[in-house]
């Protein structure tokens, strides 16, 4: 079974509109960030998730935007100047943000976006302190769910799948703790996750494990992918897709991959994604041969 198609809002011009199409289309998942379009994304979504409950959101703490950078120094939040944090009074400030400009009481799912920009030395404790106050967050009902998601922490193994389950069972207190789901880049050349996956290891695989859910950015790494693949690639994976759609199938085959992140910005490329991730999941050894021609091009 592949993965679900899910609407990522990252360089999406017109929110609104991208997301009653994916809804009307079935889908049931959407991705955002307070950073997102400028910080306008989560206000523009608060009224089409009026319109569409059932619609299930994950959204992230982390970077500040000019706006919430002036509201949070005002609040004592933060010092002034602050572009990045994970502090845990920040954590909980944005949390309750995000849920008042999603005119949400709860939503789904919170990840610490990019957690690797706060440096080694001090992480395991930052994000320790940061998923105490997600707990917290959860046992108010504030949130069902939270994770981390990230662009290199998990190839420059800052930390591992194991690592983060230990942090958040540390600040619950119990295994029983509500850190589900990761976010990494996943396509045909920053394959790392994939090739681990496609051998039974490394975050994808130990997050399936676990039962976390797995979120796949970057399927198509911001078009540049569309530049390297060619038709003959694409009809390597499947003979009757396009470039796109064969390299958004390959994602989505990728073993313990719940959710395909798409930005897809008109009805046409959101429908051509949907009948990609509709065909059966592509063989193990098909993506092996494919990853192996994209070899030179590989960009982790």
């Amino acid at each position: 079974m592949t993965a679900a198609l899910a609407l990522g809002t990252y360089r999406l011009r017109d929110v609104a509109s991208a997301v009653r199409y994916a809804a009307a289309s079935g889908t049931t998942w959407l991705d955002t960030a307070p950073n997102y379009l400028h910080g306008r994304a989560q206000t523009l979504l608060a009224p089409v998730l009026v319109e569409h409950p059932r619609l299930q959101v994950a959204t992230k703490v982390g970077f500040l935007t000019p706006q919430n950078r002036e509201a949070v120094s005002a609040a004592g939040v933060l010092p002034p100047g602050m572009r990045y944090s994970l502090h845990p009074r920040y954590v909980r400030w944005q949390v309750e943000r995000n849920r008042h400009e999603l005119g949400r009481d709860r939503v789904e799912t919170v990840l610490l976006h990019n957690p690797e920009r706060v440096g080694e030395a001090s992480l395991r404790q930052v994000l320790r302190d940061a998923f105490s106050v997600l707990e917290q967050e959860a046992a108010a009902g504030h949130l069902v769910s939270y994770g981390v998601a990230t662009w290199t922490g998990f190839r420059d193994r800052l930390f591992t799948v194991a690592s983060l389950d230990g942090l958040a069972t540390e600040a619950a207190g119990s295994p029983q703790h509500h850190l589900k789901a990761i976010q990494l880049p996943v396509s045909l050349v920053m394959d790392s996750a994939l090739v681990a996956a496609l051998d039974g290891h490394g975050p994808i695989a130990d997050a399936a494990a676990r039962r976390w859910d797995v979120h796949a950015s970057a399927p198509l790494h911001g078009g540049e992918l569309l530049a390297l693949a060619t038709a003959e690639l694409a009809a390597l994976l499947h003979s009757s897709l396009s470039i796109a759609q064969a390299c958004l199938l390959a994602v989505a085959s990728c073993p313990g991959v719940s959710k395909v992140l798409l930005s897809a910005s008109t009805p046409a490329h959101w429908d051509a994604a949907r009948a990609a991730l509709d065909e059966p999941p592509l063989p193990a050894e098909t993506l092996r041969k494919v990853l192996d021609v994209l070899a030179p091009h590989h960009l982790d």
